[in-house]
């Protein structure tokens, strides 16, 4: 993997796209009503996909 990125970075891109363009959204201040449509998730398992995107990219920077 390229050194020069970000290891934040990094282990987004290592990420399944729906974890990692949540995420994305999500810091980038995008509202949720937003990111649910994009993703085409429902408001009520928002916070749930985030939770398990959070895990992913915690682990995704552990083992990379």
């Amino acid at each position: 993997m390229d050194q020069s990125i970000d290891p934040r970075e990094a282990a987004l891109q290592l990420l399944p796209a729906p974890y990692s363009l949540a995420l994305r959204l999500r810091e980038a201040g995008v509202s949720d009503e937003v990111i649910c449509e994009y993703l085409e998730v429902e408001p009520e398992g928002l916070a749930a996909l985030l939770e398990v995107a959070e895990a992913k990219l915690a682990a995704a920077r552990k083992n990379g």
